[in-house]
């Protein structure tokens, strides 16, 4: 009797692997942090481009389009996906994530491909300076002449790292956030930050309309563009790879790109 039950259990335990194998790359998927749902982490507040209104649930901005598009690439309906709040921070703190992914423009690195997991590279972005008007920055031309200003940068972003190992200027101001750097521009503490294009055609337009796009700067060469940020080692990243790779096939990234993320090819450039 107790080697029929032993069996019957095996048989039982192997059934019920088996059905979750099958669901595997499925929206109902075990190994999504809920299955049946897409569950998405990105910034409270978040700003255009990349969300309009702060309202990732309408689907409109770069990455909440791009969110949306990948979903229904993967099978999930709109309705399936969940957002929830985390700041850039959280995101890139290593341990386990009350979510799937994380998406807020959080580039690629080596450092931080060592405490979490990313996707592939869904966009890459140019550099630039966003300085205000009337400061000795506005009109450099050469890294020396963006040395003369006082730059404020967001604490642990690849901007950081920039200012500091690229531009060589080593007493920026450091602040928790993006927001408070603006805030930090706008209130003339510092002349000038650094960020990526989009986010700073959003800046000068209505955060710091103050301030203007001063130039644009070589590709930062450790960062290697932006990536859904996961879990180490999270089992479902070749999944939602592969989603990527057919919205990259059909052209819909650069649709959205084309849509959303608006170069002006008038900025002049520094290059060294």
């Amino acid at each position: 009797m107790k080697h029929t039950l032993s069996a019957l259990l095996v048989l039982a335990l192997t059934a019920m692997v088996g059905t979750a194998a099958a669901q595997e790359k499925t929206p109902n998927d075990p190994r999504l942090f809920t299955p049946g749902k897409l569950t998405v982490s990105t910034s409270e507040p978040s700003y255009p481009p990349w969300v309009l209104d702060n309202n990732p649930e309408a689907g409109e901005g770069f990455e909440a389009a791009l969110v949306y598009a990948l979903a229904a690439e993967l099978g999930f309906a709109k309705e399936d996906v969940v957002w929830v709040d985390v700041t850039f921070d959280g995101a890139i703190a290593p341990g386990p994530k009350a979510y799937d992914f994380s998406i807020q423009q959080i580039s690629v690195t080596p450092e931080r491909s060592q405490v979490a997991t990313f996707s592939d590279v869904y966009y890459q972005s140019d550099k630039v300076v966003i300085a205000l008007p009337n400061s000795a920055v506005a009109s450099a031309k050469s890294f020396a002449d963006l040395k003369t200003a006082k730059w404020g940068v967001a604490v642990g972003t690849t901007d950081f790292d920039y200012v500091t190992n690229i531009l060589g200027i080593a007493d920026a101001s450091v602040y928790d956030d993006q927001a408070g750097v603006f805030q930090a521009l706008q209130g003339g503490q510092i002349d000038a930050t650094i960020a990526a294009l989009p986010t700073a055609l959003y800046a000068t337009c209505c955060q710091v309309p103050e301030a203007k796009i001063t130039a644009l700067l070589p590709k930062d060469p450790s960062d290697e563009g932006m990536g859904l940020l996961f879990a180490y080692e999270n089992p479902i990243v070749s999944w939602i790879n592969e989603g990527l790779a057919a919205l990259k096939s059909k052209g819909t990234i650069d649709e959205l790109a084309t849509k959303y993320l608006i170069a002006d090819p008038n900025i002049p450039v520094i290059s060294q």
